[in-house]
């Protein structure tokens, strides 16, 4: 057993219940991350993870539990659970879904998107500025949108650029980016377009499953030669820990943020909005540490 978990208060009818919601969820890290915080402050909490196919009951018993707080939504139900809530935030209004579920004292649900505003956390905690700065992004995924409208609305860039495979998908992000947010948005092909995007910018965020291990891991999107030390890179893939996208910027003398990063720091979020405390980062992250592989 870890130091931290003697912290952790026996769990008894006072506990207050969080967790995470997907499927397949088995593999998630979130349980670890949560529950080491609650025990570096010995809180009575406790996050658990749960396989679930009907969101819809999952959701009336947590509004009947008064213990039951707080709930992480990941695939496939982050749009799923959209209409049983009561209340959205405006980020998550924007974005189109939902990745955390808060209990209110009277029962409401309100669903929120920390990972947008996770991301921004992870950048400042790295002390990057995002202010006047070009940001590419690499893919069109779930993710992506919802770093790419935090982005757009709170990280002051001076534009964004979105690259991908599917046309059709770029151009459905382009077009609620532009239509819900002020940010300048261009769109071009991952492909094609690549060589001449990564050299007028600054940031480049990378949110495809390129280099995640086992399929694709030692591959990268971005030839090395592209990379120079004025770019700062972030990765959203955290398996393996460095990919080699990271190890070419490292090795070009880029700054670099880990996909870890983000994970943590959208963790951090759900916790400060359950609880009510600052988020212990140093032992979340560590438990993070601990169970990447």
């Amino acid at each position: 057993m870890a130091s931290g978990l003697m912290n952790m208060p026996s769990i008894d009818a006072h506990t207050t219940l969080c967790g995470i919601i997907g499927n397949p969820v088995t593999h998630s890290l979130s349980p670890a991350i949560h529950n080491a915080g609650y025990a570096a402050q010995g809180l009575n909490y406790v996050y658990l993870a749960f396989e679930v196919e009907d969101v819809a009951v999952v959701l009336e018993g947590m509004r009947a539990m008064p213990n039951f707080r707080g709930l992480s939504v990941t695939i496939p139900h982050k749009q799923t659970v959209i209409p049983l809530l009561d209340e959205l935030t405006p980020i998550a209004e924007k974005v189109g879904s939902v990745n955390t579920i808060t209990r209110e004292a009277d029962g409401r649900l309100v669903g929120h998107s920390t990972d947008g505003l996770g991301t921004l956390r992870a950048f400042s905690e790295s002390d990057i500025s995002l202010e006047g700065k070009r940001v590419l992004f690499l893919g069109t995924g779930g993710a992506v949108r919802a770093v790419a409208f935090a982005f757009a609305d709170d990280g002051g860039v001076a534009g964004i650029t979105l690259l991908g495979r599917t046309p059709a998908n770029v151009s459905a992000l382009a077009d609620d980016l532009k239509d819900k947010t002020e940010c300048s948005i261009e769109t071009g092909n991952l492909s094609a377009d690549l060589e001449e995007a990564i050299a007028t910018h600054d940031v480049i965020v990378q949110g495809t499953p390129i280099g995640m291990a086992p399929e694709r891991e030692g591959e990268s999107p971005v030839p090395t030669e592209l990379l120079k030390p004025e770019h700062v890179v972030f990765d959203m893939v955290y398996k393996p820990l460095r990919t080699k996208l990271i190890q070419d910027a490292e090795a070009k003398g880029c700054k670099v943020i880990l996909g870890t990063e983000m994970l943590l720091h959208q963790a951090t979020l759900q916790y400060e909005c359950w609880t009510g405390e600052t988020a212990p980062v140093d032992a979340m992250r560590d438990a993070l540490s601990r169970n990447v592989i």
